[in-house]
């Protein structure tokens, strides 16, 4: 069939003049069913390959031979075609488009051939590459298949049956190239893991071992570098990143992690005949955490030991003309774990080497080197590129995480400071000097802001001192008790804007309203978490109320005394803390009068019980009284007690004095209010009073040493402002009419200062019978 084909397109070009059409079209017919028969062969052939599975290697190649013919003698005859119909357009056009159509058409199907042609020839050579192992090779023929079948697919009005079989031939292929590849990589790096899937304890990290192979057995030898060829035909296949996320995955869980949480931890190489293991050793740590230079030393073995035995690998063959650098599989895997990894140096490095005072802030300095120093090995070895990365930032940015640290663990301190014990306590006298650190003396530039008052004092000198001078205690609490937690809370802020003093502007700026913060957290936290003690105890509300004085008390002078130490952005007026010492006084006084009304509250309810005082003379209604009086002076003495040596003298005697006036204000008030009261009633009232008057001076007991205390109980006149009301009433129970109408005298008398006139009368007619004498009596009381 070749030689009449062949003579057919020599007659046809040796032709001088006009193309015989009719022999031209006769032949071009021919062409064309010749085509198609061709076409009937080969599709014949590829099915019962590909679909039929019948060995027809030797028609094949006739095939193959029969097409390439066939198709040079298409490719002159369209030639020959178009140079005539150039030479006479006008009048071919019609006449040959037709022709010319019908031979694109056995083109097109022509290419269509070559393309079956190319996908069986890919895959016979896949196979080759594949029984020789060379990995590479096999995986660039089975992409040259799958870009034929494409193109196969593409095309329209040609949709053959038989690419459904040759897509099914394309998919199982391509499997068992992955499957072989797998195995490959399984050899190559082989993980040995905890038995149990809970990784997180040291016991079973330590079983986790890395294997790489490090020597190729003798057959493979010949086909090159395993490594490089399993690799590089995984990313021919487009699986690469899969595979390499799953062993990122692995050695970020199994191997990196542990390295950096365990300080404990030491990477532990062995290098065999043909296997390189990584495995751990446990060693005794020194300290709770590694240091960061520790740290980075074992992540960069880890690092060196894959480099070295695994990851060097360029992922794709440089083409001849070009030398262009080539992506590694390290930078690959950089790219996938560097994010995660450095997250993890971070959180649990690096946080922890951040300093917790400015004297170790220029330490870090070898943190910073050893970080630049960690990424410019793995630079080196292309598992990161050359833009800096969050780590290095993060070392670099060490002032801003200090302050951020620190004022972190200044806030945590404070607040255990303040979520402890109130009753654990300690004395506070005026000679106390607690929390006040040594500031260094002025410098120059302290002397400038001064300047103004220094001139006038410089300029005339004039002696204002007065003779008498203030005691030194004038400005010092007096003596109380405060809560241990206070003391080091007031400690803590003191040694905090000590640090602000030496450090950085933003870094002071931060320490500054960390300290503001603690004394705005204390007024939040300590009221709301000792809430139901504060109500309940009397002494520890009497302790939050010194508490909040003592914290007053400092906050006065607190911003004074560092105010030329800090920051210039705090100089002007901003670095203060008298705005927080009304509310702490508020505070502390809110809760101790609280605890006032509590107590007036239980003095009131057990006076209820003494039967309004009336008829004495029932000895059930006396008994009553006198448990009433014998309860409030009980009361009296315990609250003496439990607030003995807490409260300041001052604080201790007004708010004993003002219970103690409660009840006798309440005593004076019932008596008063009686309208009739017998001689044996008024015997045994003034028996009940003298109890009070006896044994009330007694409750006031602020200091431990009786003796020191007979001083405040014989001034309980200054502090029971009822005391001398309560005195006369006694008086009067006691008294005829002309010793009550001398004591009136006139309304200029004791017992006018004491009780009103209608109150004098009221008594006077429940004690004397009505008789002309106490008419007299009552006539001159007015």
């Amino acid at each position: 069939m070749a030689a009449p084909a062949g003579s057919l397109v020599a007659a046809v070009l040796a032709h001088s003049g006009r193309l015989d059409k009719e022999d031209l079209g006769t032949r071009i017919g021919r062409l064309s069913r010749r085509v198609e028969e061709l076409k009937g062969e080969v599709c014949n052939m590829i099915n019962k390959k590909y679909n039929e599975f019948l060995p027809s290697m030797q028609s094949a190649e006739d095939l193959v031979s029969k097409v390439d013919r066939l198709s040079s003698n298409i490719d002159l005859l369209k030639a020959g075609i178009e140079t005539e119909v150039q030479r006479d357009l006008n009048v071919a056009v019609a006449e040959f488009t037709e022709l010319k159509q019908q031979l694109e058409r056995d083109t097109l199907v022509l290419s269509i051939l070559k393309k079956l042609q190319e996908f069986d020839t890919a895959i016979k050579d896949y196979n080759t590459a594949l029984l020789e192992k060379k990995y590479v090779a096999a995986a660039q023929q089975l992409e040259k298949a799958r870009s034929s079948l494409k193109m196969l697919e593409s095309r329209k009005g040609f949709e053959l049956k038989i690419l459904k079989a040759l897509g099914t031939e394309l998919t199982v292929q391509t499997q068992n190239m992955l499957y072989h590849l797998g195995e490959e990589w399984q050899k190559l790096a082989v993980w040995k893991l905890p038995p149990s899937k809970e990784s997180s304890s040291l016991e079973s990290v330590m079983h986790s071992e890395l294997h790489l192979r490090t020597v190729p057995s003798k057959e493979e030898e010949v086909a090159g570098p395993p490594v490089a060829s399993v690799l590089q035909a995984f990313a021919v296949l487009g699986e690469l990143h899969t595979k390499l996320k799953i062993f990122g995955q692995l050695l970020l869980k199994y191997i990196l992690k542990p390295l950096i949480s365990y300080p404990s931890l030491q990477p532990f190489m062995e290098e065999q005949s043909d296997v390189f293991i990584l495995r751990f050793k446990s060693e005794e740590p020194s300290l709770d955490h590694s240091s960061p230079m520790e740290v980075f030393y074992k992540i960069q073995l880890v690092f060196e030991v894959l480099h070295k035995y695994l990851l060097n690998v360029p992922l794709e063959e440089p083409a001849e003309d070009k030398k262009e650098c080539r992506v590694t599989l390290a930078e690959l895997l950089g790219d996938m774990i560097w994010e995660e990894l450095s997250d993890c140096l971070i959180q649990n490095c690096l946080v922890n080497s951040i300093p917790t005072n400015t004297s170790k802030l220029e330490q870090y300095i070898e943190v910073i080197k050893s970080t630049e120093e960690f990424e410019k090995a793995l630079k080196n070895m292309q598992f990161l590129k050359g833009d800096t990365t969050d780590l290095l930032e993060y070392a670099r940015n060490v002032n801003s995480h200090f302050a951020n640290k620190k004022c972190q663990d200044v806030i945590v301190a404070a607040r255990n400071l303040m979520t402890s014990e109130i009753h654990n306590t300690v004395k506070i006298t005026p000679d106390s000097c607690v929390a006040l650190p040594r500031l260094p003396g002025p410098v120059a530039g302290d002397h400038l802001k001064m300047e103004k008052t220094s001139k006038l004092l410089h300029n005339d000198m004039v002696n204002l001192e007065n003779e008498t001078k203030l005691s030194q205690y004038t400005f010092s609490l007096p003596t109380c008790r405060i809560s241990s937690s206070v003391e080091k809370l007031m400690e803590l802020a003191y040694q905090t804007l000590l640090e602000a003093t030496a450090s950085t502007d933003q870094c002071c700026i931060q320490l500054f309203y960390s300290v503001r913060n603690i004394f705005q957290l204390f007024y939040d936290v300590v009221p709301t978490y000792h809430k139901e003690n504060l109500q309940k105890l009397p002494q520890l509300a009497a302790i939050h109320h010194n508490n909040c004085m003592y914290i007053a008390h400092h906050l006065l002078t607190l911003g004074h005394q560092f105010r030329y130490r800090l920051t210039n952005i705090l100089c002007d007026g901003a670095a203060a803390f008298v705005d927080l010492v009304p509310g702490f006084r508020r505070l502390g006084m809110e809760c101790f009068l609280a605890q006032m009304r509590v107590q007036k509250g239980e003095i009131l309810e057990r006076l209820s019980s003494a039967r309004n005082f009336s008829n004495m003379d029932d000895e059930e209604n006396y008994c009553a009284a006198n448990k009433a009086i014998r309860q409030v002076l009980h009361q009296l003495k315990r609250l003496g007690k439990v607030w003995q040596d807490v409260l300041p003298v001052n604080v201790y005697c007004k708010a004993m004095g003002t219970l103690l006036n409660t009840a006798l204000s309440e005593i004076v008030t019932r008596i008063t209010a009686l309208e009739d009261i017998s001689a044996e009633d008024a015997d045994r009232l003034y028996s009940l009073c003298r109890t009070m008057v006896e044994e009330g001076p007694q409750v006031f007991t602020p200091l431990p040493e009786d003796d020191k205390n007979k001083k405040y109980q014989e001034e309980v006149p200054i502090y029971v402002q009822k005391w001398m009301t309560f005195k006369e009433l006694m008086i009067i129970l006691q008294a005829n009419l002309q010793e009550i109408v001398d004591q009136w005298a006139d309304g200029k008398g004791a017992l006018a200062a004491e009780f009103s006139a209608a109150e004098v009368k009221s008594l006077i007619r429940a004690l004397f019978q009505n008789t002309e004498r106490r008419a007299a009596a009552l006539a001159k009381i007015k």
